[in-house]
């Protein structure tokens, strides 16, 4: 998280005199590491097109170095852990140095072992009835995944009358051109991505691409 003047409000997912992970940027790279070696170098040029939220996912067994490598060589970034399934999950990924936690979905006892860590959670939601669940127990933010598959837009739109204090990462399915028109919503504060991060640029170590790509993406800051 990044120190800010003002306390968070009530309810959001960070301490209080932080900025929510929502607000620190219009997009949040979701990373797949097999090898933790790229993870520096890839975070630099994300960090240098304007993207240092970095999510990177438990998928691979790479993750967790990957974790800490960004945390003790990025200072500039803020790294978190994706994809965060279990208790132990979390455990490994703060100890890491993760700064926040992001699961797909959620289960008391998930919620409650990642918020036992004292850093912000996106917990994911794809429903109203997840949605108020979740705003019962006090969490504001949260991740709609898979955003595409469970209504895109459409969905979040009819959310934000009825259900006002929730505010989302939409991650699953978007590109450049939907990431406007989720980031145009009023309970959106960010989106989740991969479109800046193609395979064959990180199969060939081409950061510089990644930087220009990141620079497209944080020009769509509202």
């Amino acid at each position: 998280m990044v120190s800010s003047a003002s306390s968070s409000p009530a309810g959001s997912a960070g301490p209080p005199g932080q900025l929510p992970v929502l607000d620190l940027a219009p997009v949040i790279p979701v990373v797949v590491l097999d090898d933790a070696a790229d993870a520096v170098p890839l975070a630099r040029a994300l960090v240098a097109g304007g993207l240092p939220v970095i999510e990177v996912t438990l998928r691979t067994d790479a993750a967790p170095e990957a974790i800490r490598a960004i945390a003790e060589q990025v200072p500039e970034a803020v790294v978190g852990a994706g994809t965060v399934l279990t208790p132990e999950h979390a455990d490994r990924a703060v100890a890491a140095g993760a700064r926040f936690l992001v699961s797909p979905g959620w289960t008391d006892r998930l919620l409650e072992a990642m918020r036992g860590h004292g850093v912000p959670v996106l917990p994911g939601v794809s429903t109203a009835s997840e949605v108020l669940a979740l705003l019962e127990r006090g969490v504001t933010e949260m991740k709609f995944f898979p955003a595409e598959a469970s209504g895109g837009t459409g969905y979040l739109k009819s959310l934000a009358s009825p259900l006002p204090a929730a505010r989302f990462c939409p991650t699953g399915g978007i590109d450049e051109a939907k990431a406007a028109r989720y980031l145009a919503l009023p309970n959106v504060g960010c989106v989740g991505g991969t479109w800046m991060l193609p395979a064959e640029a990180l199969a060939a170590k081409d950061w510089s691409r990644v930087q220009r790509l990141a620079e497209g993406a944080a020009g769509l800051r509202r």
